[in-house]
């Protein structure tokens, strides 16, 4: 049996993006900060090892995405977008759509959803993982039946200072909050509560 060491990782990470077996890796060696990321990990980890499109959102049930965490250089700000399908503000992210470098995913959402160029990860490892409900929607004029986004997070950092723009088809508004704030402006109560009070916490540990 092959065992993937960390310098093996940091090796193939330096000339190519993550693959399945590495993203895996990360999820195993990752450790849950409360109880919803100790069961939401081993649903995570369940689905990518027992199914083939796991990253895919042709599986209609559950499939991965990446969500980013984006803060400024003093930590005294966070970036989000008004999201036009939740019609609350929220963080950024988006599908895996069968890209299994999460890292590059959330990064690659974050200048599309807020018209930035310069992001970059505060780190690489997995700032925290999720396990989210989504409603049944009609999007781009189809409808999409309720189900899972198993979700990677990483923390980004941005410059405050640099102009953003909406992404028309996604999202009609970007700013950038207080921590405070940005849970006072989010309409969805346990994304407050279960999600976003959690990352402010853990920024406190960084």
């Amino acid at each position: 049996m092959y065992w993937i060491t960390a310098s093996d990782n940091a090796k193939q990470r330096s000339c190519m993006g993550m693959t399945r077996r590495e993203l895996i890796y990360d999820i195993e060696r990752y450790c849950p900060f409360n109880e919803q990321e100790e069961k939401d990990k081993a649903l995570i980890l369940n689905w990518i090892k027992t199914n083939d499109n796991a990253f895919s959102r042709e599986n209609a049930v559950a499939h991965m995405t990446a969500s980013a965490w984006v803060v400024n250089k003093d930590r005294s700000k966070v970036l989000m977008v008004y999201h036009n399908i939740y019609h609350s503000w929220s963080w950024l992210g988006g599908h895996a759509d069968g890209e299994t470098d999460l890292l590059a995913v959330a990064i690659r959402e974050v200048k599309e959803e807020a018209g930035i160029r310069h992001v970059q990860p505060v780190s690489k490892e997995i700032f925290s993982l999720e396990s989210l409900t989504v409603d049944g929607h009609v999007k781009r004029g189809c409808y999409v039946s309720s189900h899972l986004h198993l979700n990677v997070t990483y923390l980004l950092e941005a410059d405050s200072e640099e102009v953003v723009a909406i992404k028309a088809d996604e999202n009609s508004g970007v700013a950038w909050f207080t921590p405070e704030e940005a849970l006072v402006k989010s309409t969805e109560p346990w994304f407050v509560e279960h999600v976003y009070a959690k990352l402010l916490e853990k920024m406190k540990t960084i």
